[in-house]
Protein backbone atom coordinates (compact mmCIF):
# COMPACT_ATOMS: atom_id res chain seq x y z
CA UNK A 1 0.00 0.00 0.00
CA UNK A 2 3.27 2.25 -0.30
CA UNK A 3 3.38 4.71 -2.70
CA UNK A 4 -1.00 4.95 -3.67
CA UNK A 5 -2.01 7.09 -6.14
CA UNK A 6 -4.31 9.96 -5.32
CA UNK A 7 -7.78 10.01 -7.22
CA UNK A 8 -6.78 12.97 -8.68
CA UNK A 9 -3.76 10.77 -10.55
CA UNK A 10 -6.38 7.89 -11.50
CA UNK A 11 -5.92 6.22 -14.60
CA UNK A 12 -8.79 7.94 -16.81
CA UNK A 13 -8.79 3.88 -18.28
CA UNK A 14 -11.44 1.61 -16.92
CA UNK A 15 -9.69 -1.58 -16.35
CA UNK A 16 -10.36 -4.99 -18.08
CA UNK A 17 -12.46 -6.58 -15.71
CA UNK A 18 -13.35 -10.60 -16.51
CA UNK A 19 -15.56 -12.88 -14.39
CA UNK A 20 -15.60 -16.18 -14.20
CA UNK A 21 -19.57 -18.26 -14.06
CA UNK A 22 -19.83 -21.31 -13.62
CA UNK A 23 -23.70 -22.97 -14.10
CA UNK A 24 -25.49 -26.03 -14.22
CA UNK A 25 -29.09 -25.70 -15.52
CA UNK A 26 -29.08 -21.92 -14.91
CA UNK A 27 -31.57 -21.06 -17.82
CA UNK A 28 -33.82 -18.51 -15.60
CA UNK A 29 -31.45 -16.35 -14.19
CA UNK A 30 -28.19 -16.50 -16.82
CA UNK A 31 -30.06 -13.74 -19.38
CA UNK A 32 -30.43 -11.19 -16.63
CA UNK A 33 -27.07 -12.39 -15.12
CA UNK A 34 -25.35 -11.81 -17.95
CA UNK A 35 -26.69 -8.78 -19.26
CA UNK A 36 -26.29 -7.26 -15.98
CA UNK A 37 -22.20 -7.75 -15.67
CA UNK A 38 -22.02 -6.24 -19.22
CA UNK A 39 -24.01 -3.12 -18.07
CA UNK A 40 -21.69 -3.07 -15.44
CA UNK A 41 -18.48 -2.98 -17.80
CA UNK A 42 -17.76 -6.33 -16.87
CA UNK A 43 -16.87 -9.27 -19.56
CA UNK A 44 -18.32 -13.07 -18.85
CA UNK A 45 -16.45 -16.27 -19.57
CA UNK A 46 -18.52 -19.24 -18.82
CA UNK A 47 -18.35 -23.04 -17.54
CA UNK A 48 -21.45 -25.01 -18.46
CA UNK A 49 -21.00 -28.03 -15.55
CA UNK A 50 -23.50 -30.06 -17.84
CA UNK A 51 -26.50 -28.51 -18.14
CA UNK A 52 -29.73 -30.54 -19.30
CA UNK A 53 -31.44 -26.87 -20.05
CA UNK A 54 -30.80 -24.17 -22.58
CA UNK A 55 -28.09 -22.87 -19.98
CA UNK A 56 -25.58 -23.18 -23.42
CA UNK A 57 -27.88 -22.10 -26.01
CA UNK A 58 -28.17 -18.72 -23.65
CA UNK A 59 -24.68 -18.36 -23.68
CA UNK A 60 -23.67 -18.72 -27.08
CA UNK A 61 -26.12 -16.27 -27.70
CA UNK A 62 -23.92 -13.40 -26.49
CA UNK A 63 -20.74 -15.02 -27.79
CA UNK A 64 -18.26 -11.80 -28.85
CA UNK A 65 -21.28 -9.51 -27.12
CA UNK A 66 -19.69 -9.75 -23.68
CA UNK A 67 -19.52 -13.84 -23.37
CA UNK A 68 -15.31 -14.05 -24.45
CA UNK A 69 -15.53 -17.82 -23.94
CA UNK A 70 -17.97 -20.87 -22.63
CA UNK A 71 -16.31 -24.04 -22.05
CA UNK A 72 -17.97 -27.22 -20.49
CA UNK A 73 -16.91 -29.31 -17.27
CA UNK A 74 -18.43 -32.68 -17.36
CA UNK A 75 -21.30 -33.21 -15.01
CA UNK A 76 -20.74 -37.27 -13.40
CA UNK A 77 -24.11 -36.61 -10.78
CA UNK A 78 -22.48 -35.39 -8.27
CA UNK A 79 -22.21 -31.56 -7.77
CA UNK A 80 -18.36 -31.19 -7.03
CA UNK A 81 -17.87 -27.18 -6.01
CA UNK A 82 -13.86 -28.11 -5.36
CA UNK A 83 -13.21 -28.94 -8.36
CA UNK A 84 -15.34 -25.99 -10.08
CA UNK A 85 -13.04 -23.35 -8.23
CA UNK A 86 -9.94 -24.91 -8.90
CA UNK A 87 -10.67 -25.06 -12.91
CA UNK A 88 -11.81 -21.18 -12.12
CA UNK A 89 -8.51 -20.58 -10.69
CA UNK A 90 -6.87 -22.13 -13.40
CA UNK A 91 -8.56 -19.41 -15.72
CA UNK A 92 -7.66 -16.61 -13.42
CA UNK A 93 -4.46 -17.37 -14.51
CA UNK A 94 -5.14 -18.04 -18.76
CA UNK A 95 -7.33 -15.12 -19.24
CA UNK A 96 -6.43 -11.67 -20.04
CA UNK A 97 -7.12 -8.82 -17.80
CA UNK A 98 -6.54 -6.86 -15.10
CA UNK A 99 -9.39 -7.49 -12.20
CA UNK A 100 -11.27 -10.95 -11.97
CA UNK A 101 -14.37 -11.98 -10.60
CA UNK A 102 -15.94 -15.25 -8.92
CA UNK A 103 -19.71 -15.18 -9.84
CA UNK A 104 -22.87 -17.44 -9.99
CA UNK A 105 -25.77 -17.13 -12.22
CA UNK A 106 -28.10 -16.44 -9.63
CA UNK A 107 -26.58 -13.53 -8.52
CA UNK A 108 -26.71 -9.63 -9.49
CA UNK A 109 -23.51 -7.51 -8.67
CA UNK A 110 -24.11 -3.99 -8.48
CA UNK A 111 -21.45 -1.35 -7.21
CA UNK A 112 -20.84 0.82 -4.22
CA UNK A 113 -23.84 4.00 -4.38
CA UNK A 114 -22.53 6.75 -6.05
CA UNK A 115 -20.24 4.91 -8.59
CA UNK A 116 -21.65 4.67 -11.84
CA UNK A 117 -20.68 0.92 -12.37
CA UNK A 118 -18.53 -1.95 -11.42
CA UNK A 119 -15.78 -1.37 -13.58
CA UNK A 120 -15.80 2.51 -12.77
CA UNK A 121 -15.42 1.97 -8.90
CA UNK A 122 -12.87 -0.90 -9.44
CA UNK A 123 -11.17 1.76 -11.17
CA UNK A 124 -11.00 3.74 -7.70
CA UNK A 125 -10.05 0.95 -5.76
CA UNK A 126 -7.30 -0.28 -8.45
CA UNK A 127 -5.86 3.98 -8.46
CA UNK A 128 -6.02 4.06 -4.59
CA UNK A 129 -3.74 0.91 -4.24
CA UNK A 130 -6.32 -1.80 -3.44
CA UNK A 131 -6.29 -5.43 -4.81
CA UNK A 132 -9.32 -6.44 -3.91
CA UNK A 133 -13.12 -5.91 -3.36
CA UNK A 134 -16.06 -7.33 -0.82
CA UNK A 135 -19.50 -7.87 -2.33
CA UNK A 136 -22.37 -7.37 0.69
CA UNK A 137 -24.99 -10.05 0.21
CA UNK A 138 -28.42 -9.52 0.21
CA UNK A 139 -30.70 -12.45 0.10
CA UNK A 140 -33.93 -11.85 -2.34
CA UNK A 141 -37.05 -14.26 -0.88
CA UNK A 142 -40.22 -14.54 -2.10
CA UNK A 143 -43.34 -14.55 1.24
CA UNK A 144 -46.12 -15.91 2.22
CA UNK A 145 -47.53 -12.61 0.59
CA UNK A 146 -45.83 -13.12 -3.13
CA UNK A 147 -45.23 -16.53 -3.04
CA UNK A 148 -43.97 -17.30 -6.86
CA UNK A 149 -41.47 -14.90 -8.54
CA UNK A 150 -40.16 -17.77 -11.20
CA UNK A 151 -40.58 -15.76 -13.89
CA UNK A 152 -38.61 -13.05 -16.41
CA UNK A 153 -39.21 -10.08 -14.17
CA UNK A 154 -38.08 -11.94 -10.78
CA UNK A 155 -35.10 -8.51 -10.42
CA UNK A 156 -37.89 -5.94 -10.71
CA UNK A 157 -40.97 -7.50 -8.60
CA UNK A 158 -38.96 -9.34 -5.95
CA UNK A 159 -38.33 -6.66 -3.51
CA UNK A 160 -37.77 -8.60 -0.31
CA UNK A 161 -34.80 -9.46 1.46
CA UNK A 162 -32.24 -10.23 4.27
CA UNK A 163 -28.85 -8.73 4.50
CA UNK A 164 -26.66 -11.93 5.14
CA UNK A 165 -23.10 -11.37 6.57
CA UNK A 166 -22.06 -14.77 8.51
CA UNK A 167 -18.95 -13.68 8.96
CA UNK A 168 -16.48 -10.69 8.20
CA UNK A 169 -14.98 -10.42 5.22
CA UNK A 170 -17.75 -12.54 3.40
CA UNK A 171 -17.76 -12.25 -0.14
CA UNK A 172 -14.45 -10.70 -1.55
CA UNK A 173 -15.90 -11.85 -5.34
CA UNK A 174 -13.00 -9.36 -7.44
CA UNK A 175 -9.24 -8.98 -7.03
CA UNK A 176 -6.81 -7.40 -8.84
CA UNK A 177 -4.83 -10.12 -11.19
CA UNK A 178 -1.65 -11.20 -9.99
CA UNK A 179 1.73 -12.76 -11.18
CA UNK A 180 1.02 -15.78 -8.54
CA UNK A 181 -2.11 -18.07 -8.01
CA UNK A 182 -4.84 -16.51 -7.00
CA UNK A 183 -6.92 -19.11 -5.04
CA UNK A 184 -10.62 -19.15 -3.90
CA UNK A 185 -11.27 -23.41 -3.32
CA UNK A 186 -9.72 -23.33 -0.03
CA UNK A 187 -12.71 -21.18 1.29
CA UNK A 188 -15.33 -22.77 -0.63
CA UNK A 189 -15.38 -19.13 -3.12
CA UNK A 190 -15.81 -16.67 -0.37
CA UNK A 191 -12.37 -14.77 -0.08
CA UNK A 192 -9.56 -14.70 -2.51
CA UNK A 193 -5.77 -15.62 -1.55
CA UNK A 194 -2.48 -14.68 -3.38
CA UNK A 195 -0.05 -17.52 -3.21
CA UNK A 196 3.09 -15.13 -2.77
CA UNK A 197 6.43 -17.04 -1.95
CA UNK A 198 6.60 -18.29 1.70
CA UNK A 199 2.97 -18.06 2.14
CA UNK A 200 -0.64 -16.79 0.93
CA UNK A 201 -1.45 -13.28 1.09
CA UNK A 202 -5.10 -12.27 1.79
CA UNK A 203 -5.16 -8.95 -0.13
CA UNK A 204 -6.05 -5.39 1.41
CA UNK A 205 -9.85 -4.77 0.83
CA UNK A 206 -10.88 -1.40 -1.07
CA UNK A 207 -13.31 -0.26 2.09
CA UNK A 208 -16.01 0.50 0.32
CA UNK A 209 -18.59 -2.54 -0.12
CA UNK A 210 -19.90 -3.23 -3.32
CA UNK A 211 -23.29 -4.94 -3.60
CA UNK A 212 -24.57 -8.34 -3.98
CA UNK A 213 -28.17 -9.78 -4.59
CA UNK A 214 -28.75 -13.23 -4.45
CA UNK A 215 -31.51 -14.78 -5.41
CA UNK A 216 -31.32 -18.34 -3.73
CA UNK A 217 -34.53 -19.35 -4.92
CA UNK A 218 -37.95 -17.86 -6.62
CA UNK A 219 -40.34 -20.05 -5.37
CA UNK A 220 -41.21 -22.77 -3.10
CA UNK A 221 -41.06 -25.23 -6.00
CA UNK A 222 -38.14 -23.86 -7.87
CA UNK A 223 -36.60 -24.42 -4.05
CA UNK A 224 -37.44 -27.61 -4.02
CA UNK A 225 -36.36 -28.48 -7.18
CA UNK A 226 -33.38 -26.67 -6.80
CA UNK A 227 -31.68 -28.34 -3.57
CA UNK A 228 -33.36 -31.75 -1.99
CA UNK A 229 -32.24 -34.79 -4.38
CA UNK A 230 -29.26 -32.79 -5.53
CA UNK A 231 -25.84 -35.09 -4.80
CA UNK A 232 -23.15 -33.58 -2.90
CA UNK A 233 -19.86 -34.86 -3.37
CA UNK A 234 -19.05 -36.69 0.43
CA UNK A 235 -15.78 -35.01 0.57
CA UNK A 236 -17.20 -31.55 0.92
CA UNK A 237 -19.78 -32.09 2.93
CA UNK A 238 -17.55 -33.95 5.57
CA UNK A 239 -14.03 -33.18 5.67
CA UNK A 240 -14.34 -29.40 4.42
CA UNK A 241 -17.77 -29.24 5.74
CA UNK A 242 -19.18 -27.30 2.98
CA UNK A 243 -22.53 -26.76 1.59
CA UNK A 244 -24.10 -26.33 5.36
CA UNK A 245 -27.97 -27.05 5.22
CA UNK A 246 -28.22 -27.71 1.46
CA UNK A 247 -27.64 -31.80 1.56
CA UNK A 248 -30.11 -31.99 4.46
CA UNK A 249 -33.17 -29.98 3.13
CA UNK A 250 -36.05 -32.20 2.92
CA UNK A 251 -39.11 -31.16 0.68
CA UNK A 252 -41.48 -31.00 3.64
CA UNK A 253 -38.82 -28.51 5.38
CA UNK A 254 -39.78 -25.68 2.76
CA UNK A 255 -41.68 -22.83 3.89
CA UNK A 256 -41.80 -18.85 2.48
CA UNK A 257 -41.54 -16.23 5.66
CA UNK A 258 -43.81 -13.33 6.25
CA UNK A 259 -42.87 -10.39 4.45
CA UNK A 260 -43.20 -9.18 8.27
CA UNK A 261 -39.57 -10.50 8.49
CA UNK A 262 -37.84 -9.07 5.80
CA UNK A 263 -36.86 -5.92 4.56
CA UNK A 264 -38.44 -4.12 1.39
CA UNK A 265 -36.37 -2.21 -1.49
CA UNK A 266 -37.27 0.30 -3.48
CA UNK A 267 -34.56 0.63 -5.51
CA UNK A 268 -31.08 -0.65 -4.98
CA UNK A 269 -29.76 1.96 -3.13
CA UNK A 270 -31.76 2.01 -0.38
CA UNK A 271 -30.67 -1.76 0.64
CA UNK A 272 -29.92 -2.02 4.07
CA UNK A 273 -26.80 -4.09 5.47
CA UNK A 274 -27.03 -3.41 9.43
CA UNK A 275 -27.87 -5.95 11.74
CA UNK A 276 -27.25 -9.23 8.86
CA UNK A 277 -28.53 -12.47 8.89
CA UNK A 278 -25.80 -15.08 10.10
CA UNK A 279 -27.80 -18.18 9.06
CA UNK A 280 -30.21 -18.59 5.60
CA UNK A 281 -34.01 -18.78 6.08
CA UNK A 282 -33.54 -22.48 4.10
CA UNK A 283 -30.73 -23.07 6.79
CA UNK A 284 -33.85 -22.55 9.46
CA UNK A 285 -36.47 -24.64 7.92
CA UNK A 286 -33.92 -27.76 7.54
CA UNK A 287 -33.18 -27.40 11.33
CA UNK A 288 -37.07 -27.38 12.06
Amino acid sequence: MSDVPSPASAPSRLPRIVAVLAARNEERFLKTCLENLFRQGVEVYVCDNGSTDRTVEIAKAYLGAGVIGIEHIPFDGTYQWERILQRKEALFRELDADWLMHVDADEIHLPPPGHASIAAAIAAADAQGYEAVEFAEFTFLPTREAPDHDHPDFVQQLRTYYPFRPRSPHCVRAFRKQPVPMEIAWSGGHHVRFQAPGKPVQPPLFPEQFRMKHYIFLSADHASRKYPGRKYHDDEVNRLRWHGWRPRLRTEQIALPSAAHLRTTANDDDLDSTSPWTKHWLDQCAAS
